[in-house]
């Protein structure tokens, strides 16, 4: 059933910004890893593994997005890389240590983002051209 709920996430995703989808992503990123940590924290292993596994989807999706043109690009990398491997080793010994580790990573990294685009919003104009 279709709710009006997700009528309305839909809609959301469907015309945010490349920039607001990122922010969106490393939301749902953080969301899934604290819903992961909770999970293991009740030994509910197969919920725990499920969204371990949604939170390292988005950051095999930040990895094969980067555009390698750019120096940020190659610093953002072994980082995501870094945040990848604590998930699956968190994942794999139920270690929700190693979780909060790579969750904690993320959240620096989309404050940074929110930081960014809260700036270039401030840098344009009234009509929507940079000053």
């Amino acid at each position: 059933m279709f709710n009006a709920a997700e009528a309305y996430k839909r809609q959301q995703v469907m015309t945010a910004t490349p920039e607001a989808l990122t922010l969106m992503l490393y939301n749902g990123c953080i969301k899934f890893m604290g819903e992961g940590i909770d999970a293991l924290e009740k030994k509910s292993y197969e919920e725990a593994n499920t969204l371990i596994q949604k939170a390292e989807n988005i950051i095999s999706e930040f990895r094969v997005t980067l555009n390698m043109d750019y120096e940020i690009s190659h610093q953002l990398l072994p980082l995501y890389n870094y945040v990848y491997d604590r998930l699956v080793e968190g994942n794999m010994k139920s270690d929700p240590k190693k979780i909060e580790e790579a969750k904690g990573i993320i959240t620096e990294l989309r404050d940074a983002w929110a930081q960014a685009m809260k700036k270039a919003r401030a840098e344009k104009g009234p009509a929507g051209e940079y000053a």
